[in-house]
């Protein structure tokens, strides 16, 4: 049990940190998206390396908590679950700002990407 914890805990802190330092490289390295970046008015560039940001971290996330619980598939994928829980309410308070694609894309990989990186660490195991 106490593995399981370990391993969503720790999923969703790599998430948190691959997303944040992406971020924050974006900003630096790409000058119209740190100018808009407050405003979240992307462009469609912007929004595709956002969402690619994303799939890479929830993916990661994954990753991390197969890895730590090794054969555990719920707990592989309760950090995409918790992320959905946790970004419903962001995106509907941002629904006017992003088209519906971007939105269902986000929160809809959530679950199958966590379950991909898990799947992917339980089987080099």
């Amino acid at each position: 049990m106490a593995k399981n914890i370990l391993g969503v805990v720790a999923g969703l802190v790599i998430w948190v940190v691959a997303v944040s330092v992406a971020g924050l490289i974006m900003r630096a390295a790409w000058p119209a998206y740190a100018s808009v970046a407050d405003a979240m008015t992307f462009t469609l560039p912007m929004m595709i390396a956002r969402l690619s940001i994303g799939a890479v971290a929830t993916v990661a996330a994954g990753w991390v908590a197969g890895t730590i619980t090794r054969r555990s598939t719920i707990a592989t994928v309760l950090p995409g679950v918790l992320l959905l829980l946790a970004f419903i309410p962001q995106h509907i308070s941002l629904w006017e700002k992003f088209p519906v694609w971007y939105h269902l894309t986000f929160l809809l990989s959530l679950i199958p990407l966590t379950f991909a990186g898990g799947k992917t660490a339980q089987a080099s195991h």
